[in-house]
C-alpha cells in the first residue's frame, strides 16, 4: 500500500488535463440541491495569507452533505480533477485551493443546529462550514451553553478548524477542539459518506481529526458543551525575564481544575514606546495606561506578557471574585503595578478579536497579505527559541502579536492526525503579522524570508519543534513533520483517498491520473 502510494507523493502540479474536465460538461449531468459557478470563481482563488492564488476550474455552493458527495465522485471520474474545501478563507499559504480544480464553499452548507443530550452529556450538532462565533451566539443565547475548547479568533469553520487542530487559551484544561468532538459526518476522498467516532469508523474519525483535509471533507460535527459563565475577568501582567514568565505559566497550566484560571495565554513585545509593538500594545482598556517607570533598568529589548482570564456568574459576590482572582495573582511573580484587568461578558471575551478584525479591515490592513507563523516548541527548547528567535531576530517586533503559552501534551489525544513535539510541556508560537500593505508596511517576501530565518534558526539549533498549520513543498519536508506517523497518514490517504483528489493546496500528494477510455 505504501509503494503503490509512493508513487504520487511526488509534487502536486499535474500538467496533463483531459478536454472533458471542462466545467459545463462535467456537471452537465449532477443533480446538486446547491449552485456552480464557473465564472465568478475570484474568491476561491485566494485565501487571507495574500501570497498564494490560483485560478479553480469551478466554485461549488453546495446545500448539504450529498451534494459535497456527487462533487467528489465527479472529480474521481474525470481524468485529474481535485476538490478542496474552502471554509472563511482564513488559510495562510493557499491551503484551501485547488488550481484548476473544484473548490466547495463550506459556508453555504445548510445551517444545521441541533443540542443532543445523552445521558448527561450535552453536545451541539453544527454543520462543517458553520462559523464558530455562530455556534458560540446559539449555545449561549439559547442554551446557557458552550463549547470547552475555542480558537482566539471565531469567524473560522468548524470543519476548518477541526481539520487543524483548534487551540486558544483553554486547551491546557481541555486540549484542542480536536479532543472535544464526539462524532463527525465525513464525506471521502471516494465520495463516500460516514459518520465517525471513536467508536465507529475510528480510523477515519481520527484521520480526519488534524488531517489537513486529506481523508475526507468534514460535513457535521457533534461538539461538547457544558455550562457557559456569564463573566470573565481579564488579566495582564507583565514580566521582564522570560524565566520568570515561562515559570508561571507553566505553573498554572499544571494545576488542577478550581486552582488556577480557566484561560492562560501570553505573548512577547517590545520594551518601547511603539504603539504597535511595545508598551501601548499591553493595557486592555483605553482609560488604562502602561507606566514605564515600573520596568526595572535591567529590562532587555523585549518584556513579557502573561494574559488570564477567570470566569464567574452573575450571582458569584464581587468580593468573592476578588478574592479568588488575588490568591491566584499573588502565587505570580509579576512586575508590581504592571497589572491591567477589566470585566466583561462571556460571549464578548470570547468575541474579543473580533474589534481587532474590524479595526483591520477599516484601515485596509485586513486585505493585506498576512504572512504568519505559527509552531509548536517543546519545553526543552523553549529558552533558547526565546535567546535567539524573539530577543534576536524578532527583538523590533513584527507590527502584531507575537503569543507564546504552554500547553500540554497528555490533552492530545494522539490517535488523531496533529503530530507533537515530544515534551509533555510545549509552547505555541503564533506571529501573526498585521503590516499595511507595501509601501506602507514591509514587502511580504522580506516577512516570508523572515519565517525561513527562524525555521532554519530552530534546525540549526535542533530544537524540537513541529509547524501548526504547515505549510511544505516537498515530499521530503513532509516526512519530516510527520516523522513516525508519516507512514499511518499515508496508508490512511490509501484508505480514504486513494486517488488524491482532495486538498491539493496542502502540497502533499499529487492527484493521480484517471486515464479515460
Amino acid at each position: 500500500m505504501i509503494a503503490y502510494l509512493e508513487r504520487f507523493v511526488h509534487g502536486n502540479d499535474v500538467e496533463s488535463r483531459q478536454d472533458d474536465d471542462d466545467c459545463s460538461s462535467l456537471f452537465n449531468a449532477l443533480d446538486l440541491q446547491g449552485t456552480i459557478d464557473c465564472l465568478a470563481t475570484g474568491l476561491a482563488g485566494k485565501d487571507f495569507g495574500g501570497l498564494y492564488s490560483s485560478k479553480p476550474l469551478a466554485l461549488v455552493r453546495p446545500s448539504g452533505a450529498d451534494d459535497v458527495a456527487r462533487v467528489v465522485k465527479a472529480a474521481a471520474r474525470s481524468s485529474s480533477l481535485t476538490v478542496a474545501a474552502r471554509g472563511n478563507g482564513h488559510s495562510i499559504s493557499g491551503q484551501a485551493m485547488a488550481d484548476r480544480g473544484l473548490v466547495i464553499d463550506m459556508r453555504s452548507m445548510d445551517d444545521h443546529f441541533q443540542v443532543v443530550r445523552m445521558n448527561d452529556t450535552v453536545f451541539a450538532d453544527v454543520s462543517g462550514g458553520a462559523l464558530w462565533e455562530d455556534v458560540l451566539k446559539r449555545c449561549v443565547l439559547g442554551f446557557g451553553l458552550a463549547p470547552r475548547s475555542w480558537t482566539d479568533y471565531l469567524g473560522l469553520t468548524v470543519g476548518g478548524t477541526l481539520s487543524n487542530a483548534g487551540v486558544s487559551g483553554q486547551a491546557f484544561r481541555y486540549g484542542p477542539q480536536t479532543s472535544n468532538v464526539a462524532e463527525l459526518e465525513v464525506v471521502t476522498g471516494k465520495g463516500d459518506i460516514f459518520v465517525c467516532s471513536e467508536s465507529e469508523n475510528s480510523q477515519l474519525f481520527f484521520g480526519a481529526l488534524g488531517g489537513l483535509g486529506q481523508f475526507g471533507i468534514i460535513t457535521r460535527a457533534r461538539v461538547l458543551l457544558q455550562p457557559a459563565p456569564d463573566m470573565v475577568r481579564w488579566i495582564r501582567v507583565v514580566y521582564t525575564e522570560f524565566e520568570d514568565f515561562t515559570r508561571d505559566a507553566e505553573f498554572l497550566v499544571t494545576r488542577r481544575e478550581g486552582d488556577s484560571f480557566d484561560y492562560v495565554e501570553g505573548f512577547v513585545f517590545v520594551n518601547s514606546d511603539d504603539p504597535i509593538n511595545g508598551w501601548p500594545s499591553v493595557p486592555l482598556d483605553p482609560d488604562q495606561a502602561f507606566d514605564p517607570a515600573r520596568i526595572p533598568q535591567t529590562a532587555g529589548s523585549v518584556l513579557y506578557c502573561l494574559e488570564v482570564a477567570f470566569h464567574y456568574r452573575n450571582n458569584d459576590h464581587p468580593s468573592t471574585v476578588d478574592r479568588v482572582v488575588n490568591r491566584l495573582l499573588g502565587r505570580l511573580g509579576f512586575v508590581e503595578h504592571l497589572k491591567f484587568e477589566v470585566d466583561l461578558r462571556y460571549m464578548e471575551f470570547l468575541l474579543r478579536v473580533k474589534r481587532a478584525e474590524e479595526h483591520a479591515k477599516a484601515n485596509g490592513i485586513w486585505e493585506a497579505p498576512h504572512p504568519w507563523l505559527n509552531l509548536f516548541v517543546s519545553q526543552s527548547d523553549i529558552a533558547d527559541f526565546d535567546r535567539h528567535v524573539f530577543k534576536n531576530i524578532l527583538k523590533a517586533g513584527i507590527g502584531g502579536p507575537m503569543l507564546i503559552y504552554p500547553l500540554v501534551r497528555s490533552m492530545w489525544d494522539t490517535r488523531t492526525s496533529v503530530v507533537l513535539p515530544k515534551d509533555e510541556i510545549f509552547y505555541i508560537i503564533a506571529l501573526l503579522r498585521f503590516s499595511p500593505p507595501y509601501p506602507k508596511g514591509p514587502l511580504a517576501e522580506k516577512l516570508v524570508a523572515q519565517n525561513h530565518e527562524i525555521i532554519q534558526c530552530c534546525i540549526n539549533k535542533g530544537f524540537d519543534f513541529k509547524l501548526y498549520l504547515p505549510h511544505y513543498k516537498s515530499q521530503e519536508e513532509w516526512k519530516g513533520h510527520f516523522g513516525n506517523q508519516w507512514t499511518r497518514f499515508v496508508e490512511r490517504k490509501a484508505i480514504f483517498d486513494p486517488l488524491a483528489i482532495l486538498a491539493p493546496g496542502q502540497k502533499i500528494f499529487s492527484r493521480m491520473i484517471h486515464h479515460l477510455i
